[in-house]
């Protein structure tokens, strides 16, 4: 290599990967918004198809469930067939499925769009993540990855405002409230058209001279593939669960849904929860914790720039326990003090969901990136499909401080298991990160990094 040129991991911040970012944040944002919407959505929809909890859990769940499948399948595909196709395949089912329900008539047709949009959103999950951590250079990798949940959580706030500004216009409201998603998904779409396809994936397919050429088009023509790139490896969605990769596969699933659990099943349902704990003064506290969601992920940016993976991580899980573990016990009397409880736990909660997008993609190598990103993303979704479907029959049959307490079980849960599994990838190379369990197939420097943290 001459000394004008530089790799991919050591490259500034450019043009193309703010282009790159936009185009995959655009998709989180739709995601927050398609979620977010569906619970002020029901307060029109219930009376009005006469829902039960049966139907209401199984609605509000239903884009969860289409996650589930979309990102098992098309993260699977996806390290067969390249990025690139199923980054514009995503979005026009998106599109589609979004328009579609405002023709819904029954509650079955309605849970069959959302289901549809969940497929769309977990096939971009997959993708998104892997493209744009195949692109980023090592430096703003986790800042790029971990801003995921920041834009998402703008989503999901801004359908807030949406939705409530929208319940004046009648009866179908809800109708144009869900299917104004089709707006930002169609304009992703369009934006996507072009989009080339991620030069590690080509290379580990063997096609390095196209590979190469897409380096030097839209990176620069000094820049060259990465040493630990430069050569083709066969990969298949079964070396997730080999003795190398099935700890680091199992890590993911598992701390994935522990986050997403409590987090759908509570904000799903926000307003009716902080009505029965008497707790909502019409959208004041509402409005407090969604804006303590925006705060919450943008200090998990600087979290992530300033603390380790693993400590912010395993942290973040013993507070939010004892958070929730404390509004569960705590008469109601004291509203002020659960208030300030439920604030804490959103703010952390928003903060460490960064991880999300940072973990998984940093913890496999570009041959089963997708798909192991895919796996985790599906397993996460079909957890919280689970939570929230199972939060209104909990809410019914025990209570929701016994359910409260559950969802906090969970998040105990998710600390032990960051405790056991959690890696440190924060320091190491896209391809280093993703050998890091297997010590012996890390280069000698990483290996001392990687046992120093």
């Amino acid at each position: 290599m001459s000394g004008n040129t530089v790799r991919i991991d050591d490259l500034p911040i450019g043009r193309f990967h703010i282009k790159i970012a936009g185009l995959t944040f655009g998709a989180h944002f739709t995601d927050g918004y398609i979620l977010g919407l569906i619970g002020i959505a029901f307060t029109l929809i219930s009376p009005q198809m006469n829902l039960d909890p049966f139907w209401q859990g199984l609605i509000g769940s239903s884009a969860l469930l289409g996650l589930f499948f979309g990102s098992l399948f098309f993260g699977w595909i996806s390290d067969h067939l390249g990025r690139q196709k199923i980054f514009l395949i995503s979005f026009v089912l998106i599109t589609l499925a979004s328009v579609l329900q405002f023709h819904a008539e029954t509650a079955f047709q309605l849970f069959l769009c959302r289901v549809l949009i969940g497929i769309g959103l977990g096939g971009d999950f997959s993708v998104g993540h892997a493209m744009l951590a195949e692109f980023a250079p090592r430096k703003h990798r986790g800042v790029l990855l971990g801003s995921f949940s920041v834009v998402w959580t703008f989503g999901y706030v801004a359908a807030t405002f949406v939705g409530t500004a929208m319940l004046g216009l009648g009866d179908d409201a809800w109708r144009w409230m869900l299917a104004s998603s089709a707006i930002p998904a169609a304009m992703i779409l369009i934006a996507r058209i072009g989009t080339p396809e991620s030069p590690r994936w080509l290379v580990h397919k063997g096609r390095i001279a196209e590979a190469r050429a897409i380096v030097h088009k839209h990176l620069g023509a000094h820049v060259e593939l990465d040493d630990e790139i430069a050569q083709p490896h066969s990969g298949g969605f079964r070396q997730l669960f080999s003795a190398q990769y099935r700890k680091r596969t199992a890590f993911n699933c598992l701390f994935f849904i522990c986050i997403v659990m409590p987090y759908f099943a509570i904000y799903t349902f926000l307003p009716s929860i902080l009505q029965t704990m008497g707790l909502s003064e019409g959208f004041g506290t509402e409005m407090l914790l969604n804006a303590l969601l925006v705060v919450g992920a943008l200090l998990g940016i600087w979290c992530t720039l300033k603390f380790s993976r693993r400590g912010f991580l395993i942290s973040a899980f013993l507070i939010l326990a004892a958070a929730l573990f404390l509004l569960a016990l705590l008469p109601g009397n004291l509203v002020w003090l659960m208030v300030a409880l439920f604030g804490l736990f959103t703010l952390v909660l928003s903060a460490v969901s960064n991880l999300v997008g940072v973990y998984p993609a940093e913890s496999f190598p570009t041959e089963v990136r997708a798909g192991g990103i895919g796996l985790a993303t599906a397993a996460s979704r079909l957890g919280s499909a689970l939570s929230t479907f199972l939060l209104p029959v909990s809410v019914a049959g025990i209570g929701l401080n016994p359910t409260m307490a559950i969802l906090a079980g969970i998040l105990l849960f998710g600390a032990l298991i960051s405790m056991a599994w959690a890696p440190e990838t924060k320091y190491l190379t896209l391809a280093d990160a993703g050998r890091a369990e297997g010590e012996e197939d890390l280069p000698q420097a990483s290996r001392k990094v990687a046992t120093a943290l």
